[in-house]
């Protein structure tokens, strides 16, 4: 089996762990427990690992607290992420102290403060703050490619040449958008669309509504990695959860385009394995 084929196994036995550990949490005792917090535009997930980096616990919401990667509603943030801390503490029997979050790329200087200070407020001692398509890339293990993590709000690009990341960029087009289209191409409120964009009975039938959308996500990969030998895609975050996302993307950019078996955890998951004991303060 190439690297390649070993590295897509490995990314997808990881997040088939952590579903598995969302519903039934390890309890066995760490030395030291390892959280990743991602707080996406639809989804706000937590995803636990022990010493050894394995999957052992995790809880996710519904939630509206971020729009096109910018924390919008501070409390609710925290107390969503201090409720589902409490919640996978109670099932694990112990307490998290240390975690990592990420933003979306090239937004540091904007929303830098804000992740940390939602993760710090709800009681986490942050010890790792990166960009999302880098920390995918924990789970992905590119070494050459471009990680495109199409979130909520934004769409964040990593390009990655020899396992470093040589290029990084967000752009405002996700899957809210998704959301808007279907709103009116079935005269749906938003949340009516927001469910019934969820739900893969529908996905067969969404894609033809929704191309135009997924089209203009591939322009905006194409305009990024123009002048970057980019040979290969990996698509994450939850949006890219819409069956057949992949094949639009594929034929646009004219680039091999790969989707884990679950994108919505691949983040989160790489955001826990970034995390560590050395505390930035």
């Amino acid at each position: 089996m190439s690297e390649k084929m070993l590295n897509y196994e490995y990314c997808d036995q990881l997040v088939r762990d952590f579903e598995n550990v969302v519903k039934n949490p390890i309890r066995e005792r760490s030395s030291v427990y390892y959280t990743g917090v991602d707080l996406g535009t639809a989804c706000v997930v937590l995803a636990v690992v022990d010493e050894n980096y394995r999957p052992v616990a995790g809880a996710y919401r519904y939630a509206d607290v971020v729009r096109d990667g910018m924390v919008v509603d501070y409390i609710g943030a925290v107390n969503i992420v201090r409720e589902l801390k409490r919640e996978i503490e109670e099932k694990l029997g112990t307490e998290l102290i240390y975690a990592a979050a990420a933003i979306p790329p090239g937004t540091d200087a904007l929303d830098h403060g804000a992740v940390k200070n939602v993760a710090q407020a709800a009681g986490f001692e942050i010890t790792s703050l990166l960009d999302e398509p880098t920390a995918a890339n924990k789970v992905l293990k590119i070494k050459n490619g471009a990680v495109v993590d199409i979130g909520g709000g934004t769409t964040g690009i990593s390009i990655l040449k020899d396992g470093e990341v040589v290029y990084v960029a967000d752009e405002p087009t996700g899957g809210t958008h998704f959301s808007l289209v279907v709103s009116g191409a079935y005269k749906k409120t938003f949340g009516e669309a927001e469910l019934f964009k969820r739900d893969p009975k529908n996905h067969r039938e969404l894609i033809p509504v929704l191309k135009p959308v997924v089209e203009k996500i591939a322009s905006i990969i194409n305009q990024h990695v123009k002048g970057y030998d980019v040979s290969e895609i990996s698509l994450v975050g939850g949006t890219c959860c819409l069956a057949g996302i992949e094949d639009i993307i594929e034929k646009k950019t004219g680039i091999f385009t790969h989707k884990p078996e679950n994108p919505m955890f691949v983040t989160p998951l790489g955001i826990a394995l970034s995390c560590t004991q050395d505390s930035l303060g």
